[in-house]
């Protein structure tokens, strides 16, 4: 029961969030650094989850050939390589780096 109380009282708090924002601000434009922030929040947060799931919560899961894999794929978006090709590079990457240490 308490599970229960714990989803729907998070789905309460969740809409009630996405819904201050429009309510406060009514008909009025964010200013121009507050867009910036929260324009770079989401490419920020991805890249510490990222950063997190490769390294590990302590820094003692760090694999290189994954930390080169994410590069090679970085690369290759700079590039402007669709993002299934970039995905697709990293993997190659990685896999390459592994079968030519043995890892």
């Amino acid at each position: 029961m308490k599970l229960w109380i714990s989803a729907l009282a998070v789905t309460a708090a969740n809409a009630l969030l996405k819904a201050s924002g429009p309510l406060a601000l009514g008909q009025h434009r964010l200013p121009a650094a507050a867009v910036k922030v929260t324009t770079l929040l989401t490419p920020v947060l991805l890249a510490g989850l990222v950063v997190t799931d490769l390294a590990g919560p302590r820094w003692h899961e760090l694999d290189w050939t994954q930390t080169a894999g994410v590069g090679a794929a970085l690369l290759a978006g700079l590039a402007r390589a669709p993002i299934l090709l970039a995905v697709a590079c990293g993997i190659a990457a990685t896999a390459a780096l592994r079968w030519l240490t043995g890892t």
